[in-house]
């Protein structure tokens, strides 16, 4: 086989890489600045440039020894991104790979498909092999520096003249549109992979800060809390049928004396940042991953309080936040008894009274983290008996099915969480007798059903549209709990959003801590 030199390999993989996995990126471009004589010359600028930016990357990372593997990854990754760029028009920061390295097996399962495999055949696997079988001509050492440092000056001249010469069009690109750069591919993925990588190990050196210590049942608590928190998974608050949505998603729901929030906003876009925030002290302005890592949640405060605490799992896994009390994994046959095409949520309820019966002393909360609404499997999500709109989307391909199929079997979905509640309700009927009995749902994020051309979740929270962060909550209260419940449904239509979770539950189970602020506290909120 013909030599070639490093320098045109690493070229014409930039290249590569531009024309084929960098759609995504170039058709929202194109719906900012549509294809016209004003506009073709500046889009054929912006291919330059992330052109000359993927060779200069390559040609920092790559030598002699380094080349054919870094080329062979980086081919092969971006073909994946490219596709669920391409599929889902979803982006890959911080939070999306922090998301795709807590991914279970089973979600990886529902994100195959044979559309997928031709991506990382044509886009990855063929020009790897190519890379692979193909002979490099090097230089003596001193050539090969020489030539690198020429690449790298060349690259940055284009790059910088190129800006120059189009700057009235990058004043706007930069400033005005820049979550356009969030497309780029690989050079925006590889830049959140350094992100993630450098927090996640500065976080685990970290000591977890301790708060709370000072909580304390409220000496004028005369009976026992039972307090279930259930966290729904994607669940929109437009597609319940108590917040107004035409068709009838809530039957069961609306039978009971729930107070429903029809204003819900979430912290993050996806599990792996919505759980984490919901559950500490920090609001969603001042939340990061670092912080909650390194400090105590609303699990730990209730545990110093005496609290008796079970986090039962039926999603991926708690994302960090039940580590220090009792966790159930409800995700396999061996735990939950209700299995079929998957493991269904209602299994979680299984010998949860025979817990409850256990605990002779003190308030009890538990969690239940449903699978709820896990896209882009909604098929999956419901058992047969739950297939009331028709036809439904019966695969993970959305792209392949159409606006209805794939709005159908998202609202079969929801159907199915609102008989899950019931039956959470059902079983604390009979406990209101001995204890304050109460539940709360609260959805980690919405979802995006193909409304703008996106799909499932996970898009920066500035950027993200309402489907993502509106989202689904109630509670329910036993008829032993002491509120003033015409009041709390008045204020109940105000906006409220997960950082309230932290005070409402800490005011819920009447416990008294310097952590604790009245004013965010949903049934004390004076405002």
């Amino acid at each position: 086989m013909k030599k070639i030199s490093n320098v045109k390999l690493i070229i014409s993989t930039a290249i590569f890489l531009v024309l084929f996995d960098n759609i995504s990126f170039f058709k929202n471009v194109i719906n900012i600045y549509p294809v016209s004589s004003d506009n073709i010359a500046f889009l054929g600028s912006l291919a330059i440039v992330l052109t000359s930016a993927i060779t200069l990357l390559l040609a920092l990372v790559c030598s002699r020894y380094t080349i054919k593997p870094v080329l062979i990854t980086i081919l092969l990754v971006s073909s994946l991104a490219g596709y669920f760029m391409n599929s889902y028009n979803i982006v890959i920061d911080k939070d999306m790979i922090r998301n795709i390295i807590l991914t279970s097996a089973n979600e990886t399962i529902d994100l195959l498909s044979i559309k997928m495999f031709l991506y990382l055949v044509l886009a990855g696997i063929l020009p790897s092999i190519f890379i692979y079988k193909i002979n490099i001509e090097y230089g003596p050492l001193k050539k090969e520096l020489i030539t690198k440092l020429k690449i790298i000056v060349f690259s940055l001249i284009i790059i910088f003249s190129t800006v120059l010469v189009f700057s009235k069009f990058y004043t706007s690109f930069l400033r005005e549109h820049k979550p356009l750069r969030f497309y780029t591919n690989p050079t925006y993925y590889i830049y959140s992979i350094g992100y993630y990588t450098h927090n996640y190990f500065k976080s685990t050196k970290m000591a977890v800060k301790t708060i709370g210590e000072d909580a304390v049942i409220s000496p004028t608590d005369g009976k026992r809390e039972l307090i279930i928190l259930v966290i729904g998974e994607a669940a929109r608050a437009d597609r319940f049928s108590i917040n107004g949505y035409k068709r009838e998603t809530n039957p069961l729901l609306a039978k009971e004396n729930i107070i429903n929030f029809p204003d819900m906003y979430s912290c993050g876009t996806t599990t792996a940042v919505s759980v984490p925030c919901m559950f500490s002290v920090f609001n969603r302005d001042n939340y990061s991953y670092e912080k909650a890592w390194s400090t105590q949640n609303i699990l730990d405060v209730l545990d110093h309080a005496g609290v008796n605490i079970l986090w039962r799992d039926n999603n991926s896994d708690s994302k960090g936040v039940a580590l220090r009390v009792q966790y159930e994994d409800y995700k396999t046959p061996e735990m939950n008894p209700i299995c079929d095409i998957e493991c269904r949520d209602e299994g979680m309820l299984a010998d949860l009274q025979e817990y409850i019966d256990q605990q002779k002393n003190g308030d009890i909360f538990i969690v239940l983290h449903q699978m709820g609404n896990h896209g882009p499997a909604y098929y999956k999500r419901y058992p047969g008996p739950f297939k009331k709109f028709r036809p439904v989307c019966n695969t993970n391909q959305l792209e392949e099915c159409t606006n209805d199929e794939i709005n159908n079997a998202y609202d079969n979905a929801i159907l199915y969480t609102d008989y899950f509640l019931s039956k959470v309700i059902d079983m604390l009927k009979p406990n209101s007798d001995t204890f304050e009995t109460a539940m709360i749902y609260m959805s980690d994020h919405g979802e995006s059903l193909g409304e703008k051309g996106l799909y499932l979740h996970g898009l920066p929270y500035f950027m993200a549209p309402e489907t993502q962060k509106h989202i689904a909550a109630i509670m329910w209260f036993g008829e032993s709990f002491k509120l003033d419940r015409d009041s709390l449904n008045k204020r109940a239509v105000k906006k409220f959003s997960h950082d309230n979770l932290f005070h409402t539950i800490l005011g819920l189970l009447e416990i008294t801590t310097s952590v604790y602020n009245k004013n965010m506290d949903i049934l004390n909120y004076d405002k």
